[in-house]
């Protein structure tokens, strides 16, 4: 499976099989946590130790057999933390979703002080992933969970503003983001065409939207034909290469 299926594949996933993550699928998430952690200056961890992970605490009854999370750590003091949290952890979960693994972002549903991780005095918990393996359809009650919290999406031209025709390539970079999970699929983040250049934002309001922000940046670079990256910040451009 390429970046693109994995992309189109993803769905938040809630209800896990009983089993816990075998070496074989842990260890490409571990090596890109490593790469990602030393090169981006953050403590991102994937917690699967058997003995740990029932302490983690998932609110609502939402979720069913957890037995393994990514937590979404890095230092306070980073204006660009949870951009970077929602870039780089959506390229873990597109790499589980690839190897045919479950995942879920969790940002409030969870209790933080039962959540089994290391995070020093200068750092921050901001969100976990939940990971593991899936049934190939979702049962029922994953369906009427899904199902509440899943809002009718905005379509690529809801989410992008534009002062003249829109290139094609921008187009299939939208394609994209529309796909990306975001926080109650609320979708916060819009694009913007003009004068020649595409810029991104979202306005502040619960303290997720930096993270879907960063979630939709990355769909963006993966989905469009344009080589490119976008630069950090809420209000950044995207540039070509």
């Amino acid at each position: 499976m390429n970046t693109r299926e994995a992309i189109s594949r993803r769905c938040s996933r809630r209800t896990y099989l009983p089993e816990y993550l075998r070496e074989k699928d842990a260890k490409p998430l571990f090596q890109m946590i490593r790469e990602i952690n030393k090169e981006q200056g953050l403590h991102l961890q994937l917690i699967t130790d058997e003995g740990n992970i029932s302490k983690i605490k998932m609110s609502y009854g939402m979720f069913k057999n957890v037995h393994g999370f990514i937590a979404m750590v890095g230092k306070k003091d980073d204006p660009n933390l949870k951009e970077k949290l929602g870039y780089f952890g959506e390229k873990l979960v597109l790499l589980a979703t690839a190897a045919g693994l479950g995942t879920c972002w969790v940002g409030g549903t969870y209790k933080k002080d039962s959540c089994v991780c290391d995070v020093e005095r200068d750092e921050s918990l901001e969100a976990v992933i939940t990971i593991g393996y899936v049934e190939t359809d979702k049962r029922t009650k994953e369906k009427m969970i899904s199902s509440f919290v899943k809002k009718k999406g905005k379509t690529a031209e809801q989410m992008l503003k534009a002062d003249g025709e829109v290139p094609d390539w921008i187009m299939e970079g939208m394609e994209a983001v529309v796909k990306a999970p975001s926080a109650m699929n609320g979708q916060p983040v819009e694009f913007l065409w003009q004068n020649g250049k595409l810029s991104v934002s979202a306005e502040v309001k619960n303290g997720f939207e930096e993270i879907d922000m960063g979630i939709a940046k990355l769909h963006f670079e993966l989905g469009t034909g344009k080589a490119g990256y976008w630069e950090l910040g809420n209000g950044a451009e995207f540039r070509p290469l």
